[in-house]
């Protein structure tokens, strides 16, 4: 990436807007490689510059990547006026420019990827890729060998086609609960599928994304950065 102004360095690891970042360099709380540096516009290197502010240091991030475990009642967007969102439960995050890979309902819980990564969201998104993703779904009532080989095979949600062929089976031999693995991402799908076939979500959670699984250690509202290992095999499997 080569070299990048002060002020944009420290806006983007989330120091403040860039205004209020000038302010500190201006004021001196800033050193590079030791030396204090007064000028928002002075050049970092990223790869070889050691950057700090107010005595700690910084360590540039070009792409950040996190497992959130979404509780129900928080939406997936990156701003919204009246609920709280994904975003606002990450209170250790670096970056500024961080958004949710896809949507997950207000009243859905789950693995939900949070990163700055384009180009790695929109393979995991893009409809031609068939990316897995599997649900933990718990139903108003149970379900038939025979309903599970239909969600299996495709069902009508009032789209031009069915659903594409899907995996479904009971969670643990209870009938009113099906592990779904669905490869598209239509709006409210999940839901929508159970609908075809006379039943009613009651309860939904996404367990995993891809090659990506929910970390079981993660309690609703808690996440964790990827580990190298995760990111790489998303990005083999995306």
């Amino acid at each position: 990436m080569g070299k990048i102004r002060l002020d944009k360095y420290l806006a983007d690891m989330g120091l403040g807007t860039r205004s209020q970042v000038k302010q500190q360099i201006r004021k001196g709380s800033v050193t590079v490689n030791g030396e204090i540096v007064k000028t928002p516009d002075y050049k970092i290197d990223i790869e070889e510059d050691r950057v700090a502010a107010g005595g700690k240091c910084l360590a540039y991030e070009t792409f950040s990547y996190y497992m959130l475990h979404k509780p129900q009642g928080v939406v997936s967007a990156t701003e919204d006026k009246r609920d709280k969102t994904v975003l606002d439960l990450l209170v250790s995050k670096k970056r500024k420019d961080l958004f949710p890979v896809g949507r997950l309902d207000k009243d859905t819980e789950g693995l939900l990827l949070i990163t700055n990564d384009g180009e790695l969201a929109h393979n995991l998104l893009a409809p031609k890729k068939h990316v897995d993703k599997t649900y933990l779904v718990k139903l108003r009532y149970s379900v038939s060998e025979e309903e599970l080989k239909q969600l299996e095979s495709g069902v009508d949600i009032g789209e031009k086609e069915k659903t594409l062929p899907a995996a479904a089976n009971w969670y643990q031999g209870e009938k009113d609960q099906v592990l779904l693995t669905i490869r598209e991402g239509k709006f409210h799908q999940v839901k929508r599928m159970f609908q075809a076939v006379d039943n009613e979500v009651v309860y939904l959670k996404r367990l995993s994304m891809g090659s990506l699984q929910l970390d079981e250690k993660l309690q609703p509202g808690e996440y964790r950065e990827l580990t190298q290992e995760e990111i790489e095999r998303l990005k083999e499997h995306a």
